[in-house]
């Protein structure tokens, strides 16, 4: 789930009493979203955008408290990169440890926790943020310890743009409202402890590739030509379609028949629309497929083999 990266150029308490009543919502009478907290958090960090966690002055009136608490040993995705086609929600897992002071209880209900991802120069002042739907779940190892699992949810045809495809960080914040109801327009952010973390941990978001493979003609007689056509397309986050993946290298590959593997022909460039085509010499049974390596912003993917007969 995306949410919007900036709040409105305004300081202290004003910034967080415009979020602190969620619209469109009776004041007290439901519980906030995960996104109404997240963008809670996130006018908290530009109370004071100049470090990457809040550190205002305890009990200065409208401004959060700095909470005992810090992120460690983050993990997004189980350290692979997250990969979004054009429509199906991506769910990525993350894991994580927070430490705090004795007596804060991370799973009381007045409490809000998150790592989310951001990419941008900074986690005060991010490009784009993406968060979970639902809260972490987290479980005490100790007094000062817990260690905690949430997702980062994705919805490409809502949530991102082709220039997404790059390195994102993990930023983790905490609010804890001391028994006051987050969506009281009279709530007192002097009363709230607030914690903010950034440079996390990365990950990639990369956008999902295809590659077809087609070997003709089937059968075909010993030592003639075959010629191998494909294309390499991947997700446009833009158009909500898949299109030709321009200019790169990929590897014509074949694997004789009764054997697990294959071995490299030649290298072929991709055309203008991804598509892909080129000739060799028919020698015995087998599969030739194509194989991409992948990109910092594609993933690698294989084709599915295409056997061809040998007479």
């Amino acid at each position: 789930m995306r949410i919007r990266a900036t709040v409105a150029a305004v300081t202290g308490a004003l910034a967080l009493s415009a979020l602190a009543v969620p619209a469109a919502q009776a004041v007290g009478t439901s519980s906030p979203s995960h996104a109404d907290i997240a963008r809670l958090a996130q006018a908290a960090r530009h109370l004071d955008s100049g470090t990457s966690a809040y550190t205002g002055s305890v009990g200065a009136v409208g401004d959060p408290y700095a909470l005992d608490l810090t992120f460690s040993n983050v993990k997004v995705n189980k350290g692979k990169p997250i990969v979004a086609g054009i429509s199906n929600a991506v769910s990525a897992p993350v894991t994580y440890t927070v430490t705090h002071a004795v007596g804060i209880d991370v799973n009381a209900g007045d409490f809000y926790m998150d790592v989310e991802l951001y990419r941008g120069s900074s986690y005060d002042d991010p490009t784009g943020l993406l968060i979970g739907d639902d809260w972490p779940t987290c479980t005490a190892v100790s007094t000062t310890q817990d260690t905690c699992t949430g997702t980062i949810d994705i919805y490409p045809h809502d949530d991102l743009v082709n220039a997404d495809a790059t390195t994102w960080k993990a930023g983790g914040y905490a609010l804890d409202f001391n028994g006051q109801d987050p969506t009281d327009e009279n709530l007192d952010m002097s009363k709230v402890g607030f914690a903010s973390q950034g440079d996390l941990a990365t990950t990639k978001l990369q956008r999902y590739s295809k590659l077809t493979v087609n070997a003709a003609p089937e059968p075909v007689k010993k030592n003639k030509t075959v010629t191998v056509t494909g294309s390499l397309t991947r997700a446009n986050w833009e158009t909500h379609k898949y299109a030709g993946y321009t200019n790169q290298p990929v590897k014509l590959q074949f694997r004789k028949k009764g054997s697990s593997t294959y071995t490299t022909l030649k290298t072929v460039t991709s055309s203008s629309t991804g598509a892909l085509k080129t000739t060799t010499t028919a020698t015995v049974d087998g599969y030739y497929r194509y194989s991409f390596a992948g990109t910092s912003t594609t993933p690698a993917v294989n084709a599915t083999g295409d056997y061809v007969d040998v007479q």
